[in-house]
């Protein structure tokens, strides 16, 4: 039994020592992700799983994101969105923040309801971009 115990124990700390680690002191990056581009042939849906994937690759806990839908790119954070609304949540519970323009809302007649939970709501999708940059965030656009 005790065999078997360390066995586990050491199975879990050479599947452990695998996994990025920030060095000691070390802090996270900060991205604001601007999120304009269109849904056709799946854009919003391939931007969404690139940042999935470098989550994947950098580590979570190295990088914080927050997405910031405005224009078409709005269209990415619908509740009903078949494309992304998994997505959303996943990469929600792995930490990414999203925002959706109040002005794209208006100009395309949405409403706080027509999106998940996860999202938050802001005036205006540029000056929040470029702000978040002017406080030292790194910009992505993907």
């Amino acid at each position: 039994m005790k065999t078997r115990f360390s066995l586990v124990i050491i199975a879990v700390l050479a599947v452990c020592s695998t996994l990025p680690v920030p060095a000691a002191g070390e802090e996270t990056t900060a991205f604001v992700v601007q999120l304009t581009r269109s849904g056709e042939n799946y854009g919003h849906r391939r931007a969404l799983l690139q940042i999935d994937k470098v989550l994947d690759d950098l580590g979570e806990d190295r990088l914080t994101i927050e997405v910031v839908a405005y224009e078409d790119g709005i269209h990415a954070l619908l509740a009903n969105n078949q494309q992304t609304n998994q997505l959303l949540t996943k990469l929600a519970h792995r930490g990414v923040s999203f925002k959706a323009c109040r002005i794209s809302m208006r100009a395309w007649g949405l409403e706080e309801a027509d999106f998940p939970l996860e999202v938050d709501f802001i005036p205006a999708g540029a000056p929040h971009v470029i702000a978040r940059q002017l406080q030292g965030d790194k910009y992505w656009r993907p």
